[in-house]
């Protein structure tokens, strides 16, 4: 069985990022995962909810119908501090992706850059940094032993790819997006699940009409861009249609 996990920073980057990918792949049959690392309570659009508590149980419900839309195998929204990743512990929140990474197993793994995407939100970067390491990791014997005592194997992931883009926002701060070394083509039934995915987080709905705007007028929006940035074999990039080139089951 073939298995994608994808990481994340917010509820909403699911479908906004990744969702073409996600759907793309889970409707032709690959099991596929989404760890989101906050529930997004620093978000400045906020709802009906007036405290945290009560944003943060409905951004979780908002995740669970954008991943059920996009046909996402499993999702799970984590509990770290939104606009504050990074402050947590870094070991702490890659030991936690490792032992994620070593339960589900997949091949493929794909997150943000660390430049933190068109936003350039520091979340965004971060999220990219703990997956990257956690990544690597999950395949050495040397690190997070305790999991591997309590029944858990080392995994080693295939590849890890980078999510980027073909345009930006000049009214953000500026960024070096990665260079697109893999384009996921979906039709248009897809892009139209990816921007209703998105329209699932109500509490951000001032944010609708920017991101449907921005995400129709791409170079091709029927397509999402990576670069593969780590293989568990040597070789030269090359350029790529399918997150699961060279994959072995």
């Amino acid at each position: 069985m073939l298995r994608l996990l994808c990481v994340t920073a917010h509820p909403d980057d699911e479908a906004g990022a990744f969702g073409g990918t996600l759907s793309k792949y889970a409707e032709s049959g690959v099991e596929t995962y989404v760890l989101c690392l906050t529930a997004g309570t620093a978000a400045s659009h906020r709802g009906a909810s007036k405290t945290n508590e009560e944003l943060a149980a409905l951004r979780r419900l908002e995740f669970a119908e954008s991943i059920r839309h996009l046909k996402v195998t499993c999702g799970e929204v984590l509990n770290y501090h939104d606009g504050a990743l990074d402050r947590e512990c870094f070991a702490d929140v890659v030991g936690t992706l490792v032992k994620k990474i070593r339960e589900i197993k997949p091949q493929v793994v794909i997150t943000f850059g660390g430049e933190g995407a068109i936003t350039a939100h520091p979340d965004h970067g971060m999220a990219s940094a703990f997956a990257t390491m956690a990544f690597h990791w999950a395949s050495h014997t040397n690190r997070y032993a305790e999991q591997l005592q309590n029944g858990l194997a080392p995994h080693q992931a295939q590849k890890l790819y980078y999510g980027t883009n073909d345009f930006m926002l000049p009214e953000r701060q500026p960024v070096s997006l990665p260079p697109a070394s893999a384009l996921v083509e979906f039709g248009t039934e897809l892009l139209e699940r990816k921007v209703q995915a998105f329209k699932k987080h109500a509490t951000q709905a001032p944010l609708f009409e920017l991101f449907e705007t921005n995400t129709r007028k791409r170079g091709n929006p029927h397509e999402e861009r990576y670069l593969l940035v780590a293989k568990n074999t040597p070789g030269v990039i090359v350029r790529e249609s399918d997150l699961f080139a060279g994959v072995v089951e």
